[in-house]
């Protein structure tokens, strides 16, 4: 599965938006009730920052969804059911 892009809610901190409390797919609210994991993913070839974070929704889905620092978009992917 392909990520896709998503609308985030997040909270922010002294470096723009963080960490991500709700998001929508296809219009469904998902709350975010843990973060299982975090990282951050620069390329040098092309100035590309990503924060990536693995989350636990409250529909019980597991997600991985990342923030395009440079545009400022944020997407998703299901990880498992």
């Amino acid at each position: 599965m392909l990520y896709e892009n998503i609308r985030v809610i997040a909270h922010s901190g002294y470096r723009e938006a963080e960490t991500p409390r709700f998001f929508f797919i296809n219009e469904e609210k998902i709350t975010v009730v843990e973060i299982l994991d975090m990282w951050i993913e620069e390329n040098i070839s092309d100035s590309t920052r990503k924060s990536f974070f693995t989350v636990k929704g409250s529909n019980k889905r597991t997600y991985k969804i990342y923030n395009d620092t440079r545009t400022l978009e944020w997407f998703c992917k299901l990880e498992r059911e």
